[in-house]
């Protein structure tokens, strides 16, 4: 991977399988957040994700009861473009994984929504999932609090479980 200098986040929760389209956030669907690539609190943000991976992986793979909406964020490349997806559902392959982009792309072309993708663990960005009606993961959705407006936030926390 090359290094950029921005990347586009999606801020997407993923409740439904697959979104329409970039929708306001505040009606439940999709928003896209621009984040410097040297971002510190999006770096730990994704170092996070990487690091409790497994644990999330070994979860998904025999959910306790109140647990559902499992998820993995991926990050796609389209020349100096760089932009990160959820994934839904995602299952393991021989190769790493594979799943469907529930995201609309705003900065690259060589995706769309809804589109099938297989992609290994180094492009993995993030996780999460819900217990209970709770966010749990979802660590760069928590850092792209702070470009969002005070409504979208309350939105999130209020009607989508974040916690952050």
């Amino acid at each position: 991977m090359k290094p950029v200098s921005r990347a586009i986040l999606s801020l997407m929760l993923a409740l439904a399988p697959l979104s329409a389209g970039a929708q306001d956030s505040s009606q439940g669907g999709d928003s896209v957040v621009t984040v410097a690539d040297d971002d510190p609190d999006m770096t730990a943000a994704i170092a996070q994700a990487r690091a409790s991976l497994d644990e999330f992986l070994a979860l998904s793979q025999t959910p306790p009861p109140g647990t559902d909406r499992f998820k993995l964020k991926v990050m796609i490349t389209d020349g100096n473009e760089t932009e990160h997806f959820w994934v839904i559902p995602f299952q393991r392959i021989e190769t790493g994984f594979a799943g469907i982009l529930a995201n609309e792309p705003q900065a690259v072309h060589n995706v769309v929504a809804g589109q099938y993708i297989e992609f290994n663990r180094d492009y993995i960005s993030d996780w999460g999932y819900t217990r209970n009606g709770h966010q749990v993961g979802s660590f760069t959705v928590c850092v792209m609090f702070k470009s969002m407006s005070k409504e979208e936030v309350d939105y999130m926390r209020s009607q989508r479980g974040f916690d952050c």
